[in-house]
């Protein structure tokens, strides 16, 4: 089992940058492969970004590129999504995803992840 714990969410203005985390407890987060997705109201729950375990391997969606970054620390169980940017149309809970990694991972599908953290409000002001 893991435990993720989102935070540094919170409200920015446009062109603003703001860095979530998530933290891991529970068996090593280094063998897990990790996304960020978001779900903006009234809408479907959508990928943003992913990373393979040992952090070789990106997946980020079109909306993104170029503005958000995704990282992780195992060293400190940790994953980051660096948001440089943002935009109006960013405004969504985020959630923080993981699981083992797996032969044929993409990334960018919420069925390839079975542990998801609760969420943090990134609301972006024009």
């Amino acid at each position: 089992q893991v435990q993720l714990v989102e935070s540094g969410g919170g409200l920015v203005q446009a062109g603003g940058s703001l860095r979530l985390s998530c933290a891991a407890s529970g068996r090593s987060f280094s063998s897990y492969t990790m996304g960020w997705f978001r779900q903006a109201p009234g809408k479907e729950r959508e990928i943003v970004a992913a990373l393979s375990s040992r952090g070789r391997v990106t997946y980020y969606a079109d909306s993104v590129k170029g503005r958000f970054t995704i990282s992780r620390d195992n060293a400190k169980n940790t994953g980051y999504l660096q948001m440089n940017s943002l935009k109006p149309e960013d405004t969504a809970v985020y959630y923080c995803a993981a699981d083992a990694a797996r032969s044929g991972w993409r990334g960018d599908y919420e069925w390839e992840y079975n542990y998801w953290g609760q969420g943090t409000q990134v609301t972006v002001s024009s």
